[in-house]
Formats: C-alpha cells, structure tokens, sequence
C-alpha cells in the first residue's frame, strides 16, 4: 500500500504504545499478585531453576536420564499448583494481553504485515482525511439531486438526469475500485459537487483497504515546493503521492501558477500514468483553459487518459445558503 511515511511513523507509533501498555499492564498484575500470593513467586523462581537443572542434566547424557524425569515430574506439579494459584485469584495469565496476539502488537508476522497493521494503516488514513477534509459529511447518502434542476433544456437531458448519471458512475466506481480502475477527471463549475463524490469515492475505497492521499492542487503544491527547497531530507511526499494507491487532486487550477508548479503537476500525472495507479482529477478549467494554463502535452495526457465526468447545474452551496437562510428567516417571522 502506498501510505505516506508521516501514516506509517503514526500507526508505529500507535503500536509501540499498545505493547508497551500490555506489558507494564502485565507487569502490574504480576506484582500485585506475587504480593498478595508470595506462594506463587516462590513457584515461579523454582520453576526457572528446574529449567536450568535440566538443562546441565541434559549435557551429562544417557546417564541423566532418571534425573530428568524427576525434573519433569516436579515441574508439572509446580505447574499445576501455580495454575491453581492464578484461578484463586481470578487469573487465568500473566502474560501481556496484546491488542493482537496475532503478532503481539508488533504490526509483523515472520517478516510480514499482520492484519491489524493493514486495518491501522486504513484507519489512520481515513482519520487524517477527515481532519483536512469535510469527509464526514461526503458521502455518498449525504448527496442530494433535489439541488439539480429537473426541468430539460433544448433538447437535453435535464442536470438531474446528468448528474443522477455521474452520481451512479461514482458509486459504481467506488464499489468496484481496484488497482486498474480508470482515472477520472471530474469537470464543472463551482460548487457542483466534485469535491463530495470524490470524497465519497476516497471514503469508499479506504474501506475496502486501498491507501488514499487526497490533496488540493494548492495544498499539494505548497508542500512540495516546501520540501523541495528546504534541507531538510525528511520530505517524501512526491514519493507517496506517485504510489498511493488513488489520488485525488482536488481543484486542479486554482494553485500558484509558477513553472515549478507545473512541471511539478505534470510528472506526478504522467509518473502515475506509467505506474498504472488511478488518479482523480477535478477542476473547474475547460479543455482550452487547461491547455493555456500548463501544456498542451499535459492536456493531451489527461483528454487521452482518463475519463470525463461532467458536472452541471447552479452552485450548490449557494442554494443551500440560500435554503438556510429562508429557513432561519421563516423561523424568524413567526
């Protein structure tokens, strides 16, 4: 999975804590009941000298034989009173009680990652999209045709119709986002709804394990140009971007025009072209200002790459302000 390092050094983190909590939890109960059953340390401490007996009685040889299976005998009695010991006390274990006793809460399993690391990893990647972003309110239940004029135009479907169409194409990619789904650009006006079922894709596909970086196009290139000018050897977020597995680059256009802006969106566009990892774009530019605001070579990758997704009718946050604001004044004159 294509996580960012900052999403990989936190769920460390988080699983440095749990086995740290588990052990000196552990360790709590183990003194506390060495203090309240002194029977059951003297136990313990016979125990590991019974494993060292045996130990020197298995360098002596053959010979050893009938001394061996004393140890054994008196070890499992010991074994038993000590397990009795526990039950007295309510205690089954004194071993650390692990979030995952899959890999002891190490995120590993023989070199590979466990499955907790993978549902961490995912967790944390939606928590952070939801602290940057309004993704707790993107989803796809929360999107609203009623916003859309029903009525037809010309000849034209109506923007209901238009957009119950692009509503259905983005729920069906979500529920079927693989590593080869298509790369999406989502055009349109302000405020039509590109920004929430892309969110609603992003929220989908983090539940089905994929890692998501989500990002606008101002915001990603603020911290690129911050990585890339500074010292610090830290930064990796070109990296994660190029490897994640879908980005979502929000707002296409609106970033600081410079040269290293471009060329900066440019190679991340075309490097996931080559890699074959899905990409979403959404901007409010046509084809024509697109091709005037970075290249006409960037143009033709996206025209030729991904697949249009159109958005139309009145801004709706607009309406909803407007909504809320005939709301609150009816509220008002009664």
């Amino acid at each position: 999975m294509g996580y960012s390092r900052e999403i990989q050094e936190a769920v460390d983190r988080i699983l440095r804590e749990r086995r740290r909590n588990a052990e000196e939890s552990a360790e709590h109960r183990r003194a506390a009941f060495y203090g309240a059953c002194p029977r059951a340390e003297e136990i313990n401490h016979r125990l590991a000298s019974t494993a060292v007996k045996a130990a020197k009685a298995v360098l002596k040889g053959s010979s050893a034989a009938e001394e061996l299976r004393k140890l054994k005998v008196e070890n499992q009695g010991l074994q038993k009173e000590y397990s009795h010991l526990l039950k007295g006390h309510g205690l089954d274990s004194l071993e650390p009680r692990y979030s995952c006793p899959n890999c002891r809460d190490t995120g590993y399993i023989d070199g590979r990652i466990c499955a907790c690391r993978k549902k961490l990893l995912r967790t944390e990647s939606f928590r952070r999209l939801n602290h940057l972003t309004p993704l707790a309110l993107s989803t796809f239940e929360s999107f609203s045709l009623k916003y859309y004029s029903d009525e037809p135009r010309e000849g034209r479907p109506s923007d209901r119709d238009v957009m119950r169409q692009t509503y259905r194409y983005c729920m069906e990619y979500a529920n079927q986002f693989a590593e080869d789904s298509p790369n999406l650009i989502m055009t349109g006006g302000t405020g039509l709804g590109k920004t929430h079922l892309s969110l609603a894709i992003a929220s989908e596909a983090i539940q089905r394990g994929a890692g998501v970086v989500y990002s606008s196009a101002g915001g990603l290139i603020a911290k690129l140009e911050e990585e890339h000018f500074s010292r610090s050897e830290s930064g990796n977020s070109m990296e994660s971007l190029q490897s994640c597995d879908l980005l979502i680059l929000d707002d296409l256009g609106t970033e600081f025009r410079s040269s290293f802006s471009e060329a900066a969106i440019y190679s991340l566009v075309n490097t996931r072209l080559l890699l074959k990892k899905p990409t979403i774009i959404s901007t409010n530019l046509s084809t024509a200002e697109m091709v005037d605001r970075y290249s006409e070579r960037f143009a033709s990758r996206v025209i030729g790459s991904y697949r249009r997704i159109v958005f139309v009718g009145r801004d709706v946050r607009q309406l909803k302000r407007m909504e809320k604001s005939s709301s609150s004044n009816c509220g008002e004159s009664s």
